[in-house]
């Protein structure tokens, strides 16, 4: 564990999490007209979870090893004739609860950003 794991704990793992699960989402808005796609979802905070327990490997090593099992195909409530599963009020429903979180894991980053900068100014 470095001192930047240290001092910014799990908020900048937490934030790289959550925009890679807009990506995600942003990928199933963008082909809802496309036939046969499956909708998929990241379940980054299984990810988050699994990251606190182990600690020691840092988010690289959760990418590489765990990122494949969260990401997964999403079922659709009501089938499309085309085979698509993606329904957009579910997508913008996980889009809008991930941007919460986004913004929160975001909040707690520049949160403890400020607290270094101002130990390091001797607190000015």
């Amino acid at each position: 564990m470095t001192m930047l794991d240290t001092a910014f704990g799990l908020s900048a793992d937490a934030l790289k999490l959550r925009a890679q699960r807009l990506d995600v989402i942003a990928g199933n808005i963008a082909n809802a007209s496309t036939p046969g796609y499956k909708a998929r979802d990241l379940n980054a905070d299984g990810a988050l979870a699994r990251l606190q327990a182990a600690r020691n490997g840092g988010f690289s090593a959760l990418m590489s090893e765990q990122l494949g099992s969260d990401l997964q195909y999403r079922t659709a409530l009501v089938p499309s004739l085309d085979g698509n599963t993606v329904e957009m009020a579910t997508e913008q429903a996980a889009f809008a609860e991930n941007a919460v979180k986004y913004r929160a894991s975001l909040g707690f980053l520049s949160s403890r950003i400020q607290t270094i900068m101002m130990a390091l100014k001797g607190g000015e």
